[in-house]
Formats: structure tokens, C-alpha cells, sequence
């Protein structure tokens, strides 16, 4: 088959079954490559169509392909994706009984099944080895195989053992899929599965839909209430903690001001969990407050914001989370507050695992990195886009530091009043009572170690407890500052200290303050997206939501709010006009197609 021929067909298969004209960023190339059975690496952004580059080839292909995938929810919501796209898809994994595992496999030996889902730990079982050698596999594709690498943000240890497939199914192509890698992870992930000379595929990391909001805390369920308030007031979102305790208790006070907010984390029950999991795909205008638990493998297209209320332990977690808002390619808001606090509360954490003193290293540079996100006077976009090696150009003007340029002041001597408080004080202490001692506090702990004797005690007391953890946050970026004591959360001079001290520098940091904008500027409600027929757009909603209750479904797996709106935008008359709708493809037209264009006759 001549390649004019395949790259048709491709075409065919993605039009036919899954409702789109034409491919996106490097999925064909991608697709091709794998076709021509070479390993493959592809970094795409979340959002980006990852699944079509094994999809696709495994309806082209005979035999089987096998996705590894982390998360039995995601397995599962994409086996459900692919039926409603007329494509057979099964998992085997804990959740099953035997006659449901059965039933699963009896589908993959009668040749019915075109994908099959499993998890590290599933593929990795004897049991599951010896049972895939007697089956034809086109293809296994590694999901969120940024948890392959040792410099990765995420540690799951079954996932290293994953380069041992390559071993005993050496003829099979391995496609390597994630949003976030950096060119270490990138050359680990390649190491660690054994890819043989593999193809890389580098798509842009830029989402330019995604408004990017970085503030200094200050009174966070304050300002939560706020941005969601003057934001995004009708909108599902996603709100993540650090710790347990605040997620419960953010969503309570979520709840008492007026929003739809429930809480997800390791420690509600697992029926709790799958409740809450089940009212995120459902429910409209639904806002979750969670851990980091939840998230991974979110297929919802109509998350319109990610908020953090604690600081990410890296540039790339932060862009897997926010990368979960707007994936339908419409306006959304990554929104977040961050202090001191998180810095050193992360950082101990870090050094009281038992973690090589290797894997610590690499994540204390991330950590700083992630820091200096948030301290830039830049553009958060290209700050963002550099960590990753891309060069995003101009400025995005879709950010906080572009829509209000950041101000920068002289803190040469402020900077130099704290070093000294902390050089008097033997360096063995932290913030809290540094900052007591330069604004001339009288507590006892102050009292008691005489520090009010010092010759810079009260020498700060014009300036704020915020400013001066401002300086010091800054000056820990810029290593300045050096924690010298995780336990105590003291701190240390460094060498560069040397250079505000003697003056020889003039040091400009950054002047926080709110964002101050009209509200109106950020609106990206879910009432806003349909300025085509709303009346007609909501008859659709309702009919898509009585068809996904009816199925028990996410609405979004029927169709996403794109394909209603572009059916209110061009009123399809028939079948032929219902097919160029985006995201209708056979299936879907088979399915549903009479039902929407009657209620669009019905609306005319």
C-alpha cells in the first residue's frame, strides 16, 4: 500500500468513526510511524488527541493493541468512549469479578476486541504474560509515561519495570505517550522502556486557550470565593489542596456560599470516592475540591478552571493540573495562590522521605523552578513554555503579567537588613521570628533570646509581615537564601549573599499585588460559550442529558458542548449535513442523528 493510500485511509478511519476532518499537531506523523512499526516517544499537550495516535492504528492494524494505563477510572471511561464510537474496547483489572473478567477475555481470543486496557501491575503478572503470548498484538502504548522516569513528577514503581515488555514482545512497536516531559525525562523514558532508536515527536506545550493567574496568598478561601465569583460563577472547576483537611474543609465553605462543591482525596471511602468521581462526569457546574489524587487520565472537556490553593511540586504537575481546564479548546482560567509556607512545607517534606539523595536533588531543582514560575516578572507563558525548551516568541497577553505589567522596585536595602538579622542570629532561625525581630516584636521568645538588643531589632517595623516574607520568598528563588535546617525551617546565608551585603549589586525584586481587572475581562462562563440559538442550544443540552442519564454517562461521552454548539451555528438538516458537525461520526450519526435534527426541525 503506497503511502497517498494509507495516509487516506487514516483519514477515513479518523472522519468515519470519531467525527473529525482532519488531524491535529503531529498524530499522523506519529500514527505513520507506528504503522511502520518503529518505537515511538510523543509528547503532546493535554488535550491534544494522544489517544487517536493508538486508537487509530489499532482499528488500521489486525491483532490487538494494548494500552497500559494508571487508573482503573480512566480505563474504564475510555472503554465507554470507544462504544460510543461503534469500536469494541475492554479492561482487565481489580474492579471486575470473574465472570466480567471472563467475559473480557473471551472478547480478546474471538478477535472482537480492537484495545486492551491494563495496568502496570495487570501486564506485569505471569499469569496476564502468558496469556497476551498467545494473543496477536499490533501495538502497546504506554499512557502517562512521564511515571516511567526517575526524574519524572510522579513515582509508581511498577511503571520502571515497563522496559521488560519490550524484552518479550521485542517485534511489537512501543508508543510512549505523556504531556509533560523535559529533555532529561524525555532521554529517561527512552532508557527505561528500552525503545529501540525510537522516533520522538515534540508537539508545542502552549495552550493558548488557558489564562494563566499567579498571586501571593493572603486569605485564600477569601480570594477562592472571589475568583470563582467574578470568573466563573456557573462553571465546572477543579480546586487543589495539598492536605486532606483543607480539601474538606474549602469544599464545606464552598458549599455554604452557594456552589456545587464536593471534596475527593485517598481518605473518604471508596464508595465516597467513586460517588464524587461519578458527580464530576455528570453533574453541570460542578466544582471538585481536591488532592492530587484526582485528576490523572480526566477526560471532561468542559472544565473551564483549575485553581490551586497550594504551590505544585513542579512545572511539570502544574502543567498536567491546569492542563485539565478548557480541553474542549475553549477559554479557561489556571488560577493560583502560593506563600512562603508552601516553599519550606514541601521542601520538608522532600527531605523526610527516604528518597536517594539523587531523586532529591532533581526534585529540589524543580521545586525552584516552579518557585520561580510564580516570582517571574515575564510572561508566565514564555516562562512556562522555556522550562520545556520552547520558545513561545511574544508575548501571550494572556496572563496576569502581560495584562498588568509587573512592577519591580529597588530591595537592595531591605534585602540587606534581613541578611544581617539572620547573620546576627547565627542563622539557626526561621521566618516567623526573623521578621519579629526586624519589625520589633515583643514576644517572649524574642525577649528571652535578647534578641531585642540587637542592633537590627525594629529596624523593619514600617514594613509588613507580608513584605518581608516577599523578600525572603524572592530571595530563596534567587539563592540568596538557603533553608539550612528543614526540621527548625531555618535559614542560611550563601555565598551570593556576599554581593547585597557589600552592596556591590543593586538588587530589583518584584512588587506583588492583586490582580485588579474588571470581572467581565475573565468571563468564560459556560452561559457565555453559546452565543448561536441559546435557546436551542439549552433543548440540546436537555436532550443530551435525558440520552446520558437513560445510558448512565457522562453527557460529554454523547457529545461535548463543540458539536452542539457547530449544530446550533449550522442547523443540520440531514444526514450528510450531520456529519460535518465535529465529533459525528458513523456511530454517532447512526445513534443519535435523528433524535438532535429533529429537535433542531422542531426549534425552526
Amino acid at each position: 500500500m503506497t503511502q497517498v493510500t494509507r495516509n487516506e485511509k487514516l483519514h477515513d478511519i479518523l472522519k468515519n468513526n470519531f467525527g473529525h476532518q482532519t488531524f491535529r499537531l503531529e498524530q499522523l506523523n506519529i500514527i505513520n510511524s507506528v504503522l511502520d512499526g518503529k518505537d515511538c516517544l510523543a509528547i503532546m499537550p493535554t488535550g491534544g488527541g494522544k489517544s487517536f495516535c493508538y486508537q487509530i492504528p489499532a482499528i488500521y492494524l489486525d491483532g490487538i493493541t494494548i494500552v497500559v494505563s494508571p487508573l482503573i477510572s480512566l480505563m474504564h471511561d475510555q472503554v465507554m468512549n470507544l462504544a460510543q464510537l461503534g469500536i469494541e474496547g475492554v479492561f482487565l483489572n481489580s474492579s471486575q469479578d470473574y465472570q466480567q473478567k471472563k467475559s473480557a477475555r473471551d472478547k480478546i481470543t474471538q478477535g472482537k476486541a480492537k484495545l486492551v486496557y491494563l495496568s502496570p501491575e495487570a501486564i506485569l503478572s505471569q499469569e496476564m504474560l502468558e496469556f497476551l503470548a498467545a494473543q496477536q498484538i499490533s501495538l502497546i502504548a504506554i499512557d502517562e509515561a512521564h511515571c516511567v522516569s526517575q526524574w519524572g513528577h510522579e513515582f509508581r514503581k511498577d511503571y520502571t519495570r515497563l522496559g521488560e515488555l519490550k524484552l518479550i514482545f521485542g517485534h511489537v512497536p512501543l508508543l510512549a505517550l505523556t504531556a509533560t516531559a523535559d529533555s532529561n525525562t524525555r532521554l529517561d523514558i527512552c532508557q527505561q522502556l528500552k525503545l529501540n532508536n525510537p522516533n520522538q515527536f515534540v508537539c508545542s506545550f502552549d495552550r493558548p486557550n488557558i489564562k494563566y493567574l499567579i498571586h501571593e496568598r493572603t486569605d485564600e478561601l477569601k480570594q477562592i470565593h472571589e475568583f470563582i465569583k467574578n470568573t466563573h460563577p456557573h462553571d465546572t472547576g477543579i480546586v487543589y489542596c495539598l492536605a486532606r483537611k483543607k480539601v474538606d474543609k474549602v469544599a464545606k465553605e464552598l458549599s455554604q456560599l452557594g456552589f456545587k462543591a464536593i471534596p475527593y482525596h485517598a481518605g473518604l471511602s471508596k464508595e465516597q470516592r467513586e460517588k464524587n468521581q461519578q458527580l464530576f462526569n455528570t453533574e453541570d457546574q460542578i466544582i471538585v475540591v481536591a488532592t492530587i489524587a484526582f485528576g490523572m487520565g480526566i477526560d471532561r472537556p468542559d472544565v473551564r478552571f483549575v485553581a490551586h490553593l497550594d504551590l505544585p511540586k513542579s512545572i511539570e504537575g502544574y502543567y498536567q493540573e491546569t492542563g485539565r481546564a478548557g480541553r474542549d479548546g475553549r477559554p479557561a482560567s489556571a488560577w493560583m495562590i502560593y506563600g512562603l509556607e508552601d516553599v519550606v512545607k514541601l521542601s520538608r517534606m522532600l527531605e523526610n522521605t527516604d528518597a536517594s539523595e539523587h531523586y532529591k536533588k532533581q526534585a529540589r531543582s524543580k521545586l525552584d523552578s516552579m518557585l520561580s514560575l510564580c516570582e517571574t516578572a515575564q510572561c508566565r507563558r514564555q516562562h512556562l513554555l522555556s522550562y520545556f525548551g520552547q520558545d513561545s516568541g511574544s508575548h501571550c497577553e494572556n496572563c496576569d503579567t502581560c495584562m498588568v505589567p509587573v512592577i519591580t522596585w529597588d530591595a537592595t536595602q531591605d534585602a540587606q537588613k534581613l541578611l544581617s538579622t539572620i547573620y546576627k542570629t547565627s542563622q539557626i532561625y526561621g521566618a516567623n521570628h526573623l521578621i519579629d525581630i526586624l519589625r520589633g516584636s515583643k514576644n517572649s521568645k524574642v525577649m528571652e533570646k535578647n534578641h531585642h538588643l540587637l542592633s537590627v531589632y525594629g529596624i523593619g517595623k514600617d514594613k509588613s509581615k507580608n513584605h518581608w516574607n516577599l523578600i525572603i520568598r524572592q530571595l530563596l528563588n534567587k539563592n540568596y537564601l538557603a533553608i539550612t535546617n528543614w526540621e527548625y525551617r531555618s535559614f542560611g546565608l550563601t555565598a551570593k549573599s556576599r554581593e547585597i551585603l557589600a552592596g556591590s549589586i543593586q538588587l530589583n525584586l518584584r512588587k506583588q499585588a492583586e490582580l485588579k481587572e474588571p470581572a467581565n475581562k475573565f468571563k468564560s462562563s459556560s452561559k457565555a460559550l453559546s452565543t448561536s440559538r441559546p435557546e436551542l442550544f439549552e433543548q440540546l443540552r436537555a436532550l443530551r442529558r435525558q440520552l446520558a442519564d437513560k445510558q448512565q454517562v457522562p453527557p460529554f461521552v454523547i457529545f461535548n458542548d463543540k458539536s452542539l454548539q457547530e449544530m446550533c451555528l449550522f442547523m443540520p438538516q440531514n444526514k450528510d449535513q450531520f456529519l460535518m458537525i465535529n465529533g459525528v461520526g458513523n456511530s454517532k450519526l447512526e445513534k443519535y442523528g435523528e433524535l438532535f435534527m429533529r429537535e433542531i426541525q422542531m426549534h425552526l
